[in-house]
């Protein structure tokens, strides 16, 4: 009866183990089919911020070319203004010649129509014809002297009638190349929304959006640190120590995230977001010389501006960047345009002070 009991009593146990074994072995398929689509999400991520990147740089480029398109642009129509006011000007001096000519004309002929070789012939009074032939000279002279302004007078007219044909024709152009620009910068801002919403159905939990933005923010500072033992300070860069609540913000708009803040988890701020149009001005806020000027992960089209003594700038989510590395730059000098890249849904700047690498309030430097 013992021996009986044992056997069943083995039996069941090796039941239970099978059937343990077999629970493990699903457990192992699972993790090991989790592991494949986390991959496979990881994968598709890394495709898509490719795409993300190659988007938002074409996007940079029209953005370039429609900015400088409109400074051209501007740059004609403020120069048909001055032609056009030059060409009034020199319309009413016109007028007022011919009005000097007119009353010499009528001058000329109330004196009756005399020629030199009757007045030589009439020798009964030789001082009057000695002052008649001078007053005759005199306002032949005065004649020719008006007639000489007048032509020049109709010159300049014709010279800046042509001109304005010529800048009315550039402004045509111009305003042609815009229209172009502006539907091709929509056609990659839709691109790129199209990449954002598949980036977006990538949904990450709390804990893998607080390990990306980590990952970012350590990206940011290696290459930062890369950048402080590579440059070349110039002599006459000498820091901001001394400029505290005397800078201008790179850009007028308000503050939507502040230094210190939380980001994500234990992360936080160590910059300001100023939430500010697309196309806005961004100006750096004292001279210096640029160290980077680039897409970055996380952070989208970067500036980074070098004021010296250890000081730098950083003005990140940009449109598009209008200064390459090595470039010195003034105080309030343009240097980026206000975007949304890096993946951003609203246009705002993100702006950072750095001292020897470690982030600083921009409230105590900036006004």
């Amino acid at each position: 009866m013992q021996l009986i009991t044992l056997s069943i009593m083995a039996s069941f146990s090796l039941v239970a183990q099978e059937s343990t074994n077999d629970k493990l072995e699903q457990v192992k398929k699972e993790i090991n089919q989790q592991k494949d689509t986390i991959k496979a999400v990881d994968l598709k991520r890394q495709q898509l911020l490719a795409q993300l990147k190659k988007n938002e740089l074409a996007i940079a480029k029209v953005s370039k070319s429609l900015n400088a398109t409109r400074q051209s642009l501007n740059a004609t129509q403020q120069k048909l203004s001055e032609l056009k006011q030059e060409k009034q000007q020199l319309t009413a001096e016109k007028k007022q010649q011919e009005v000097i000519l007119a009353q010499q004309l009528r001058a000329a002929y109330s004196t009756g129509n005399h020629d030199y070789l009757k007045l030589l012939l009439n020798q009964e009074e030789p001082g009057k014809v000695q002052r008649t032939i001078s007053y005759y000279q005199y306002l032949n002279k005065a004649r020719i002297k008006e007639i000489d302004h007048y032509q020049a007078t109709i010159e300049k007219l014709i010279d800046i009638t042509n001109e304005q044909q010529q800048q009315s024709q550039l402004l045509s152009q111009l305003q042609r190349k815009q229209k172009d620009q502006k539907a091709s910068l929509q056609a990659k801002n839709t691109a790129r929304q199209q990449t954002i919403n598949q980036l977006n159905h990538q949904l990450l939990s709390s804990k893998q959006q607080l390990a990306k933005l980590q990952q970012e923010e350590e990206n940011l500072t290696q290459a930062l640190a890369r950048m402080a033992r590579l440059s070349k300070q110039a002599i006459d860069l000498n820091g901001l120590d001394k400029l505290k609540r005397q800078l201008s913000w790179p850009v007028k708009g308000r503050i939507s995230r502040s230094f210190g803040s939380r980001k994500q988890g234990y992360l936080k701020w160590k910059g300001v977001l100023l939430s500010a149009p697309v196309g806005r001005e961004v100006k750096t806020i004292h001279h210096g010389t640029i160290l980077f000027s680039d897409w970055l992960k996380g952070y989208g089209l970067v500036t980074v501006v070098d004021h010296g003594k250890g000081y730098m700038s950083l003005y990140g989510h940009n449109q598009a960047l209008l200064k390459s590395v090595g470039d010195r730059v003034e105080t309030g000098e343009p240097i980026a345009l206000v975007g949304q890249s890096g993946g951003q849904s609203q246009s705002a700047l993100y702006f950072e002070i750095r001292h020897n690498g470690q982030a600083v309030n921009p409230k105590l430097w900036c006004k």
